[in-house]
């Protein structure tokens, strides 16, 4: 049995874990709350975008055709390969966020073997590597602290390979927080957008009558140049989306951790009163057989 010197040693070895996790718990909440307030301020501006694409879509008097959105009579797309954006952490310790993304992304190359994969946050690059799956080696950008640039030139580069035909669908996984409780790996295609994507309204919106638009210098320029921005701002609140719930999942992991390591001092504070108190019983026990048979000794010498 351990003695109360290693128990004291074990019981300082838990308490300093414990407090690491709580001091993670602390760090994931203020970057929960950070990036929580950053998306805030530039989703209306997105929405924004996308408005003006509907807008579009009404009041244009001919058939829009354009090269991010499928034919309109939704016909085959030209031959092409399909690429995946997978978005992962950059660091484990966050239960099953980085597996459930993964489990998602592999769903694409056993429907699509030729699947080209951009994999943002190292996790997801080490599980590329370590499987023997091939990804594009230069997109390295981390999931750490997203911003509006890192969304600018990935959504850049994956618009260089779709505008040169090397990809024609582009698909995006991420981990969508729902609530604070509660997260989900999702997959959704990127590009091309069905029209339907823009043209439906909601439920509660009423009709508008819009005036007509004048488009310089043409039709075409604008609606490219608005859908690549919604294109970005799309990516960009993958990323923010996607980070939330990496720091909520890290959040909930380092809750658990502490609360284990909580229980894990409780017990142990037990079984040291109870060899504490064995070795206090052992050495008056030891004092007390000492003295009696001191105390014989005296007598046998008296007589």
């Amino acid at each position: 049995m351990a003695n109360t010197k290693e128990i004291k040693n074990r019981i300082k070895s838990v308490q300093d874990t414990q407090k690491i996790t709580d001091a993670m718990y602390l760090i994931s909440s203020t970057k929960l709350r950070r990036a929580k307030s950053d998306l805030d301020k530039t989703k209306p501006y997105f929405d924004g975008i996308r408005s003006e694409i509907k807008r579009f879509m009404r009041t244009a008097d001919k058939e829009i055709e354009n090269r991010y959105l499928f034919p309109p009579n939704d016909a085959e797309l030209p031959p092409g390969g399909y690429a995946c954006l997978v978005v992962t952490a950059d660091k484990g310790l966050a239960g099953a966020y980085n597996q459930n993304a993964i489990k998602e992304a592999m769903k694409f190359k056993e429907e699509n073997p030729d699947t080209l994969y951009f994999v943002i946050g190292e996790y997801g690059r080490h599980y590329f590597r370590r499987h023997g799956i091939p990804y594009e080696e230069s997109f390295l950008y981390t999931a750490a602290d997203p911003s509006l640039s890192s969304a600018r030139r990935i959504s850049s580069l994956l618009l260089d390979y779709y505008d040169k035909g090397r990809i024609n669908k582009v698909f995006i996984v991420y981990t969508d927080m729902k609530n604070s409780l509660s997260y989900e790996a999702v997959s959704e295609r990127l590009i091309p957008f069905h029209r339907e994507h823009f043209e439906r309204a909601n439920e509660n919106e009423k009709p508008v009558q819009y005036k007509e638009f004048e488009f310089y210098p043409s039709l075409e320029t604008v609606l490219n140049t608005a859908i690549e921005s919604y294109i970005c701002g799309y990516i960009y609140s993958a990323l923010v989306d996607s980070f939330c719930a990496e720091q909520n999942a890290r959040m909930t992991a380092m809750s658990a951790a502490s609360d284990n390591a909580q229980e894990l001092v409780d017990s142990l504070r037990v079984k040291y009163n109870r060899v504490r108190q064995g070795s206090i019983t052992q050495e008056i026990t030891e004092v007390s057989a000492g003295a009696r048979a001191q105390k014989k000794k005296s007598r046998e010498e008296i007589s």
